[in-house]
């Protein structure tokens, strides 16, 4: 197993940043889950380049990129993003994520995505994220809601994805949601 600093650190799962030594195994992880996301995200260029694209986002004060990595393998399960951070009097970000075909429906992204909001409303200070659904990605909004967040309405042609405007539900957590639901990792 790899050296490896984690952020936030579950019973099975652990959240680090993502970092180049991580291409060559999420360019498997997404070839592997093409058919699976293909309806919720863009096809992307799976290039040594664009994934250093990728990379730079993260050196801006707007953007934070992890994955999610079982403990004991340090093998990648997930990945989630938060994108768009707003300081000052917003304190916001809105996250995105993505599972992948081999260790879905085992619990890891519900784990990692709570690691995640706790390092967001922690370490980051943020104060509210947002996630925007497609209305028939059943998962994905099962998992949100799973976590105490409140759904806040619908957004019309919100993204262009795979060649078409798509629709989403706006869901969103508070620092105090959080606190309410009082979010912990899943045993």
């Amino acid at each position: 197993m790899l050296s490896t600093t984690y952020l936030e650190r579950g019973p099975r799962v652990a959240v680090r940043h993502v970092c180049r030594r991580d291409y060559e195994e999420l360019e498997a992880l997404g070839r592997e889950s093409s058919e699976m996301s293909q309806r919720w995200l863009s096809a992307r260029d799976s290039t040594a380049e664009s994934f250093e694209a990728y990379l730079q986002r993260f050196e801006q004060p707007t953007h934070e990129g992890f994955v999610i990595c079982l403990r004991d393998t340090d093998e990648i399960v997930g990945g989630i993003n938060i994108n768009n951070i707003v300081r000052s009097t917003i304190q916001s970000g809105t996250l995105g994520y993505r599972a992948y075909a081999s260790t879905t429906g085992r619990g890891y992204m519900t784990e990692g995505l709570t690691l995640v909001i706790q390092f967001a409303f922690g370490t980051l200070e943020l104060h509210r994220l947002e996630a925007n659904i497609q209305p028939e990605n059943t998962p994905s909004l099962n998992l949100v809601e799973r976590l105490g967040f409140r759904r806040e309405g619908y957004s019309a042609d919100f993204q262009f994805i795979n060649g078409a405007w798509r629709d989403h539900e706006r869901w969103a957590i508070t620092t105090e949601m959080a606190r309410a639901e009082s979010v912990q990792p899943a045993s």
